[in-house]
């Protein structure tokens, strides 16, 4: 089974996860620079550097998505070859 399945081969849900990992990226950046103002007791930023920072908590659920339809298809595939 292993012989017919490529190395490089995109398998369900890996754009999910990699876009999620990318927004999850994004997302920690945007805390980090959210939260050095804090820090350095300067002014801080607008509301809306700290709502870029729920992007995280959105890549973490997008990857999570791109993770149970990586197994779903496998377990599509697991049932077919029976």
């Amino acid at each position: 089974m292993r012989d017919k399945t490529q190395t490089n081969s995109a398998v369900a849900g890996d754009r999910l996860i990699r876009a999620g990992a990318v927004v999850f990226f994004v997302g920690a950046v945007a805390t980090l620079v959210t939260v050095v103002p804090l820090l350095l007791h300067t002014t801080p930023f607008p509301t809306y550097m700290y709502l870029l920072s729920m992007l995280m908590g959105v890549g973490f659920l997008l990857a999570a998505a791109g993770v149970l339809q990586s197994v779903a298809a496998g377990r599509r595939q697991a049932r077919a070859t029976r």
